[in-house]
């Protein structure tokens, strides 16, 4: 595979890479946290996000623009910007650890 010489293939395969980092950052995220606190935070459980996230990951890397990458893209960012916090706003040592 060569590097794109067209500006526009070279824009499309950046924003790819950028949104692949994107998805693998929140499926790293929802293993490395305790099953506990997706219950406690009132989330789907641990299992049901790795599940969504890693799909997320190998559908969503056919195409940016391709229906399966805008799923895959919401799905992480919904992970980052709701589920994420909410798990960072619990504590260690309290109701679920």
């Amino acid at each position: 595979m060569s590097i794109p010489s067209d500006p526009a293939e070279l824009l499309l395969l950046a924003l790819g890479l950028a949104l692949l980092a994107l998805k693998l950052w929140a499926l790293v995220d929802a293993c490395v946290r305790p099953a506990a606190a997706f219950q406690a935070a009132g989330k789907l459980t641990k299992l049901a996000w790795i599940a969504i996230l890693a799909a997320a990951v190998l559908l969503g890397a056919a195409s940016v623009l391709s229906l399966f990458g805008l799923v895959a893209v919401v799905a992480a960012i919904v992970y980052l910007v709701d589920v994420r916090p909410a798990l960072r706003g619990l504590r260690p040592g309290g109701s679920w650890g």
